[in-house]
């Protein structure tokens, strides 16, 4: 059998969108979800907030996803498909579309499929508005695509959802290790059982020898550095672009010039969005509000300094440019003896987490080269 041209409507049971009205706000109950909480193609619930539990029983059963849905970011930052793997509630609103595919398409491949740059490409030419560019469910729904015989469908969601799993796998690896080091961190720096703690008198909350220092004096001057705008980070490039958006690695570039100069590693913290990256590999700065920090003290190396600041909560300052509020926290300078200690048993911790990093790097960049030859068909499988 041949590949077929279909719209997109012809391989879903539905296409619908999240409430038109703001939700009702709740302590607890259903998580609450916008395009700001999408990560890597996966919803990060840690930030979310919630509506009652009466609110979700209401929706109609279109508006509630479960497995094998696809939801599809259809305004301001359109074009971000994710794949629903399980039956836990949550609710979103008009900014974001809901498939549900039907049983003439594999609903892996169909995700894949609006993976692609090809179908990012059709979602973009049907965009109206300049402010917030909007993909109109009606325009969703037209979208032709082909699709081939359902075995091939398998096939292809199969190679491609193998590559995805490596990626997961080294994400999760990632958080364990960072989720290790703060733990020695707090066992070193909150509770003050540091090596030789039973000996070491302590005044006031500082060990003999400490002392506390605002952020701000203990961080030196970055290079001046080019900073790329959003509108022109690539799919894929030779240089990452790090801004202060969640995913780690918000695009690339070829300009050279904008490697960031400064030895790594080196922290990225978000001015309004509060999120801290160690990036210890050559970068380019990304879009306004990326601060770039390093330690000026070698009491302070930077990987302490890193996990010293995600002990930092700023989140009591809501929108606002953060910067200033960070270096003005107070935080424990140790002596050199226990800096340098925290460092030599962190070093392998970081190191493998470079490590997973590069292998998430790898499979992203062979999915992504493999992904438009397989839905063309160019490459059989």
């Amino acid at each position: 059998m041949s590949w077929e041209k279909v719209k997109l409507i012809d391989c879903c049971v539905s296409i619908a969108d999240g409430d038109h009205q703001p939700p009702p706000k709740s302590d607890s109950g259903i998580p609450f979800v916008t395009i700001a909480n999408i990560v890597n193609n996966q919803f990060d619930f840690k930030n979310s907030m919630f509506v009652p539990e009466s609110y979700y029983e209401k929706l109609d059963y279109k508006r509630k996803a479960k497995k094998n849905d696809i939801l599809y970011s259809v305004v301001g930052s359109f074009g971000i498909p994710v794949f629903i793997k399980d039956d836990k509630p949550f609710v979103f609103q008009r900014h974001i579309a809901i498939l549900r595919p039907n049983k003439k398409v594999n609903a892996r491949f169909l995700y894949y499929k609006m993976l692609s740059r090809n179908f990012y490409m059709k979602a973009d030419a049907a965009a109206i508005g300049a402010a917030q560019r909007t993909v109109s469910l009606t325009s969703l729904r037209n979208i032709e695509i082909i699709v081939p015989p359902m075995e091939t469908q398998r096939r292809i969601a199969d190679v491609l959802s193998a590559y995805d799993d490596l990626i997961e796998n080294n994400r999760k690896q990632i958080k364990l290790l960072e989720e290790a080091a703060q733990r020695l961190y707090k066992e070193w720096f909150v509770n003050l059982r540091f090596p030789g703690h039973e000996h070491t008198k302590i005044v006031d909350g500082v060990p003999e020898g400490w002392d506390r220092m605002p952020v701000g004096s203990l961080i030196g001057k970055v290079d001046r550095t080019k900073q790329i705008p959003t509108s022109e980070y690539l799919p894929n490039g030779k240089i990452p672009v790090i801004d202060q958006s969640r995913e780690f690695i918000a695009g690339y570039t070829n300009d050279v010039q904008a490697i960031v100069k400064s030895k790594a590693p080196i922290i990225v913290f978000g001015d309004h969005t509060r999120i801290l990256k160690l990036v210890q590999f050559p970068f380019a700065k990304g879009a306004d509000g990326t601060q770039l920090i390093i330690s000026a003290s070698e009491r302070m190396p930077q990987r302490l300094l890193y996990c010293s600041l995600m002990n930092i909560d700023l989140s009591n300052y809501h929108y606002a440019r953060h910067f200033k509020y960070l270096k003005s926290e107070i935080i424990l300078l140790p002596s050199k003896g226990i800096a340098d200690d925290f460092e030599k048993i962190t070093d392998p911790v970081f190191k493998k987490i470079q490590s997973c990093r590069d292998q998430c790097c790898w499979g992203q960049e062979a999915r992504d080269r493999l992904l438009p030859k397989l839905m063309s068909g160019e490459v059989e499988v």
